[in-house]
This record gives structure tokens, C-alpha cells and sequence, in this order.
């Protein structure tokens, strides 16, 4: 996943800097857009505590049904927290000017003693309204000046061959845009092969052992239908048809990592933002950031269960128009339930070392060191090691698994150089869906994304004005960098 901190993605201890920049005072992106907003008119109705009376509002209400207008939001409130009186706020479909009927209702309500007035629309931050619009999401990467790197200290900064190939992998990335049709297929060389048989083979005895059963369960169809397997490095293209097929998911290639706005934004249309590229081969079991091994191996599968995708579509959607206060609280939701998540097993345990602890997060399934921390019963140290445990936590033997709560993941602090000291566990996908979308339906905001599966688009409920597109690409890139700096003895 092409997201704010990046997980480790093979055995230990790396995670790429802090990412999750979410503020929006960097320079102003170009927002322009052939899409528009539904149009609405947002009206307000206060009425004075005179004419405050039983039944006062479902007159109001009646006027809307007799002038066949369109509600989709509708809420009441004391008219500046005081006893003088309330007020009505609504949204309907149409616009002032340009629908009659409004003009007439507006009327009609003003006839019943109160005062009616169109109010103009809400700012929000900018958010994509159609698949089309990702293009926007995906163009402002970290690192895009170096192939996606942000540190002297990647493996694979000074080896020029490699910088040239992965320039020339993020160049067709770059060169993607929906509508487009098949993502481009890539002729991997030997060398990267190489590089994913040593991870795929590695990590497959792990998966059969602590993955989650909806883990396993898909990846003989994988196989069979979107060439999985040790001798060969899958095809973005025949990936996204197979999810397109059980989930309505499809992948896009994009160049690096993404801000967490950007790419939690692109989740509410299904769409999962993945690298092409691999890891350095001077070690295959580690790498500082998202590759083709973990977009694949890591997030892929769990995409094409039913309850995995809808919560994190849900995740994608609650983002869209967020603060910047819920899109952190948001990006930690997700990085303890997609990146880091545990499961219990669905199974009763027959072996006395087995805790029924199952691994369902990406973050954890493409490293082999933990998933044994994770889910062993016993981690070994040798695995402590790798991890940094016995460095930051040397009288740690297990980590603390605690119930998931969407509440306390939302605000839980995470190391992001080490392994997790502390993972929340749901009993099943379908309760962890259930309680992420009771707490994304609490965020506080100022309008709900209405998405319709059949367009692929996203309606706002409410009177809505996009203002122009943000990133925090640059600023995240230099936090990183600063992370990195701040490690050096």
C-alpha cells in the first residue's frame, strides 16, 4: 500500500519514516476538472421561539413533498445555542434559478411565519468525485525526483543500474490514467524474479501457519487465475481483473508513496494504489518501503474477501472531505486493522504452541519475522532481534494483543522502526467491518459521501465547495528524510 508510514516489509525492523503529514499548508495543487457536483441548495428555516409550536417543522417538511423537492440532509438546532428560537437546515436537489419549484417553496415556507434563507455552500478540502479524478490523487508521489526514493540510506540509492530500472518501472506508472483500459504488463528480469521467489518462498510456510483463513483460502485461485507463484512476478493487469471480478477491487500502478489522504481517498473507489517495482537484491528480506512483494503477496489477497473490502473501502469513504484530524485518526485505524491486524482463528486450536492468533494484516503477512512475533506462542529471540524488540523492549517476550477498538486504534501512538509492541485483534473480518463502519458513521463532518457502485461515482449529501487540491507530498518527503537523519549515531 502506497500509504503514510510504511510497514516493514520482510523480516525486521524496517519501516519507512513518518509519513503522516497531514496538513494542508503546502502549495496549492491544480483542482481543475471536467466533474461537477450534483447540484443542490442548502436553505436554512429559523423560526423564533413565537413560532415554535408543535408540528412547526413538519409543516416545513410538508412544502418540500408538495413541491416534489429532493431532501438529502436534513438537521435542526437552538439558533445560537439559546432559547430564542431553532433552526431547520436542509439540502435539496436543484439550485436556486434553475429549478422554479424551489423558488415557490421558498415562498410557501416564508408564508408560514418564518424566516427561509439559501445559505452558500460548505468548504471542504478537496476530494475526488469519480475514478477519473484519481489521476489528481495519484500525481504529487515522495521521492518522485529519484524513482520514489527519499534517503541516501535505501539500498538501492548508489547502484545506478537499479535507479535506472526503477526509473523506467515509475515512468509507466506515470504514464498511467484511467481510462486507459489493461495496466501495462512489465517484463521482469531475471534479477528481480530472483529477488520475489526468495520472498514468495519464504514467507508461503509462514502463511500457512499464522495467515488468516480468508488469507489462505484465495491463494490457489490467485494461482490458478492471476499467475501467482514463485517463478514468476504477477501482472497488475491480471491481479485487478481477478478482484474486479470478486470484489469490485482493482489495483493502480502508481510510482511511490502517496500521502494518506490521496491514497485512502482512492480506497473509497475501490481502487488500491500499488507499486510495480522490487526491492534492492543486495537483501531480499528487507526493504524501507512498499514494493511489488508487499503490494502482492501482502495486501492482495485479503482484497478479494467481501467483509476485508468493504470495511476498507468504508475507511476510503469516510475520507473523503475529512479533516485533517480525521484523516490521522483514520490512517491509524488502518494501519492496526489493513497493515497491522490480527485475527482469531476460526478454527479451534489442536496444538498446544497454537494461540489462535491469526495474522490478517499486510504489514505482518509479507514479513516472516512478524508473523512469528505476532502469533507464536513462543517468539524466539532470534526474531527479537531482528524486530529491535530486545533493543527498545528487552523484558518484552510477546506483544499485547488487545481487543479491536476503533476508538483506541484511532489514537494509539505506533513505532514504525521496530516491530508492533502492541496489536488489536477483531473475532472475525465481518465484526471488524461492522464496528469501523459504526465508527465512521460517528466522524464528526460536514457532509456524507453517497457512492453509487453502478458509476463509480461519490455524491456529497450537502451544498458542498471543493476547495483547490492540496499534498503533502514535499513536506512528508523532508520529515522523512529528517527521520533518517535523526537515526544516523
Amino acid at each position: 500500500a502506497i500509504f503514510p508510514a510504511r510497514p516493514s516489509l520482510s523480516s525486521g525492523l524496517a519501516r519507512a519514516s513518518p509519513s503522516l503529514g497531514v496538513s494542508s499548508t503546502e502549495f496549492r495543487g491544480d483542482s481543475s476538472s471536467n466533474v461537477k457536483l450534483r447540484p443542490k441548495t442548502r436553505i436554512g428555516v429559523f423560526f423564533t421561539r413565537f413560532h415554535d409550536k408543535p408540528g412547526i417543522a413538519s409543516d416545513v417538511l410538508a412544502v418540500l413533498k408538495k413541491y416534489n423537492l429532493q431532501l438529502t440532509h436534513l438537521e435542526s438546532k437552538l439558533y445560537n445555542y439559546s432559547f430564542d428560537g431553532c433552526t431547520i437546515e436542509f439540502d435539496v436537489d436543484g439550485v436556486v434559478g434553475t429549478n422554479p419549484r424551489i423558488e415557490e417553496a421558498l415562498k410557501h415556507i416564508r408564508s408560514l411565519g418564518v424566516q427561509a434563507e439559501v445559505r452558500p455552500p460548505i468548504p471542504v478540502p478537496w476530494f475526488p468525485t469519480t475514478r477519473k479524478e484519481i489521476d489528481l490523487c495519484v500525481e504529487d508521489v515522495i521521492g518522485a525526483g529519484a524513482g520514489g526514493l527519499v534517503d541516501q540510506d535505501h539500498p538501492g540509492f548508489n547502484d545506478k543500474e537499479y535507479m535506472k530500472r526503477r526509473e523506467e518501472i515509475t515512468s509507466i506508472a506515470n504514464g498511467y490514467r484511467e481510462g486507459d483500459g489493461r495496466i501495462p504488463r512489465l517484463e521482469y528480469t531475471a534479477e528481480e524474479v530472483r529477488v520475489w521467489k526468495a520472498v514468495y518462498e519464504k514467507l508461503e510456510g509462514c502463511h500457512a501457519r499464522w495467515a488468516c483463513e480468508e488469507f489462505n483460502e484465495v491463494l490457489p485461485e490467485l494461482k490458478a487465475e492471476a499467475g501467482y507463484g514463485p517463478d514468476q512476478i504477477p501482472q497488475l493487469n491480471d491481479i485487478s481483473e481477478y478482484l474486479s471480478s470478486k470484489t469490485g477491487f482493482r489495483l493502480r500502478p502508481v510510482c511511490g508513496l502517496l500521502s494518506a489522504r490521496d491514497f485512502l481517498n482512492a480506497l473509497a473507489f475501490r481502487t488500491f494504489c500499488s507499486t510495480q517495482y522490487i526491492r534492492h537484491g543486495g537483501n531480499p528480506f528487507y526493504t524501507p518501503e512498499p514494493d511489488v512483494c508487499h503490494e502482492l503477496i501482502g495486501h492482495v489477497p485479503l482484497l478479494a474477501d467481501p467483509h476485508f473490502a468493504e470495511f476498507t473501502q468504508k475507511v476510503g469513504l469516510a475520507s473523503l472531505g475529512a479533516s485533517d484530524e480525521a484523516i490521522a485518526r483514520l490512517a491509524s485505524i488502518y494501519w492496526f486493522t489493513v497493515e497491522f491486524g490480527l485475527v482469531r482463528s476460526t478454527m479451534k486450536p489442536t496444538d498446544p504452541d497454537d494461540t489462535g492468533v491469526r495474522v490478517m494484516g499486510a504489514g505482518i503477512l509479507s514479513s516472516f519475522g512478524e508473523m512469528e512475533w505476532s502469533a507464536a506462542r513462543r517468539p524466539s529471540d532470534e526474531c527479537r532481534e531482528m524486530g529491535s524488540i530486545a533493543r527498545d523492549y528487552p523484558d518484552m517476550r510477546n506483544p499485547r494483543i488487545e481487543k479491536f477498538d476503533p476508538k483506541v486504534a484511532a489514537e494509539k501512538p505506533y513505532p514504525i522502526t521496530t516491530y508492533q509492541p502492541t496489536y488489536f485483534i477483531g473475532e472475525s473480518l465481518r465484526e471488524m467491518k461492522d464496528l469501523i463502519s459504526d465508527y465512521c458513521d460517528t466522524i464528526d463532518r460536514p457532509f456524507h459521501p453517497v457512492y453509487d457502485p453502478i458509476t463509480g461515482i461519490v455524491n456529497p449529501s450537502r451544498h458542498v465547495e471543493r476547495l483547490d487540491r492540496t499534498s503533502t507530498a514535499a513536506d512528508q518527503a523532508e520529515k522523512q528524510k529528517a527521520y533518517f537523519a535523526s537515526l544516523k549515531p
